[in-house]
């Protein structure tokens, strides 16, 4: 377990998704090996290195770590990403755990029913709007910098646009009644790193399709149906 961190994880977007971005906006290269049968999977329980039964699984550092927000948090620090002192980590968490809360309502969508994801599209909308973005357009007018915490670039910035990109798949204009935010957007989007991964034939995952559902139904099993928020 040497070199380029290598990502385990199905083809498509999912809790890895975040991961990709991190290390994107690290400038840090990445391998990833898809997980397409069931017996892929096994094989990795098997042998062990899912501590608890389930994946993203990122080996890096000679560590095979599993947990998302393990895996993040590791990423942020060691690529000064994770603010300049305790305050500012705090900060952070903070404002990522909004975002993750706001990419929840995201994650499921696509294992919905037709008529359940028209009603979750609306509830993802209405909860940006009313209640997740307001903070984030308040932290930027009242502090007045570029980025959300000390003027630095950091994983709450990341996260925070992979989220709006996100909701605006479902709605394109969801940012209209945001100034700071749509400022936001495109300062972030213009830095060199996340430039290059928001091009074509990156590593990013595009919208999740029905091929990326029936892998992911048919490696974990997952035989019920998802309801709507």
């Amino acid at each position: 377990m040497s070199g380029k961190p290598k990502l385990y994880y199905f083809d498509g977007r999912g809790k890895m998704e975040s991961v990709r971005w991190l290390l994107a906006a690290a400038g840090v290269e990445f391998e990833e090996e898809f997980l397409e049968t069931r017996e892929q999977y096994e094989k990795l329980l098997q042998g062990g290195s899912l501590l608890f039964q389930q994946v993203p699984m990122v080996e890096m550092d000679g560590m095979r770590m599993v947990q998302t927000r393990a895996i993040l948090s590791y990423i942020a620090a060691k690529y000064n990403l994770y603010g300049k002192d305790l305050k500012e980590r705090a900060l952070i968490d903070m404002y990522v755990g909004g975002t993750e809360d706001l990419m929840g309502f995201i994650l499921m969508f696509p294992f919905l029913s037709a008529e359940d994801k028209e009603k979750q599209r609306a509830f993802i909308v209405q909860k940006a709007t009313s209640r997740y973005f307001p903070v984030y357009e308040k932290v930027l007018k009242d502090h007045g910098q570029d980025f959300l915490v000390g003027n630095n670039f950091s994983w709450a910035d990341v996260h925070l646009l992979e989220a709006i990109l996100m909701v605006e798949e479902k709605k394109s204009d969801v940012l209209s009644g945001f100034p700071q935010l749509q400022a936001f957007k495109a300062r972030i989007s213009s830095i060199p790193t996340i430039k290059k991964f928001l091009e074509p034939g990156s590593q990013r995952k595009p919208v999740p399709d029905d091929k990326y559902v029936e892998t992911v139904r048919r490696v974990l099993r997952m035989y019920y149906d998802l309801k709507a928020n």
